[in-house]
């Protein structure tokens, strides 16, 4: 065996050595680049910078992300009073469907303030709006997914247009948090 030969063999050898593990490092960033952005009439309507932005939005866990944004704010309040903060927070590849403030106010004010005083009914209200995995937008076109509260969701839809459980429509989705998907919808769910 020649030394060219042993030194072409090993340089063959080192390449298909590294470009597993090349390819291996490659991929979540290219999988982060073929992620879709957020989508949904509101998205527009968000901050274009600072905590409660896009940006500013996937730095943060998902309950921190929804009490930056604006138009989340009584979610919130409804999450903080449960005692949901940290449980949303710590949990890993969630996906929220998230009420914004004009979606509470559909609510009567008395019926909303017997809610939000109520702590296990408010608790069983916020996680059925919960998934415990990552939905993509590709899965929203007839899905259904069990909720964190233990009931079902159901979606339908195509493109960019997408319904909750017949009702809810999301005004802007697939924003992305530190650890999950939030895709803010202009209806509560009712747990069914």
């Amino acid at each position: 065996m020649s030394t060219t030969h042993v030194r072409r063999s090993a340089a063959l050898a080192a390449a298909a050595f590294a470009l597993p593990i090349a390819l291996g490092v490659a991929a979540p960033a290219f999988a982060a680049s073929q992620q879709a952005d957020p989508y949904g009439p509101a998205c527009a309507s968000l901050p274009s910078e600072g905590s409660g932005s896009l940006a500013g939005m996937a730095q943060d866990p998902v309950a921190t992300a929804a009490s930056n944004n604006p138009a989340l704010s009584t979610l919130a309040t409804a999450v903080k009073k449960a005692g949901l903060v940290d449980t949303l927070n710590n949990a890993k590849g969630i996906t929220v469907f998230a009420p914004t403030d004009e979606a509470f106010a559909k609510i009567p004010k008395a019926d909303l303030d017997k809610i939000l005083a109520d702590k296990a009914e408010l608790t069983k209200l916020l996680t059925y709006h919960v998934v415990g995995e990552k939905i993509t937008p590709s899965q929203l076109g007839d899905g259904s997914f069990k909720t964190l509260e233990g009931g079902t969701l159901t979606t339908t839809g195509s493109g960019e247009e997408f319904t909750v459980n017949g009702k809810a429509r999301i005004v802007c989705g697939d924003v992305q948090t530190s650890n999950g998907t939030v895709n803010i919808i202009d209806t509560v769910l009712t747990p069914m």
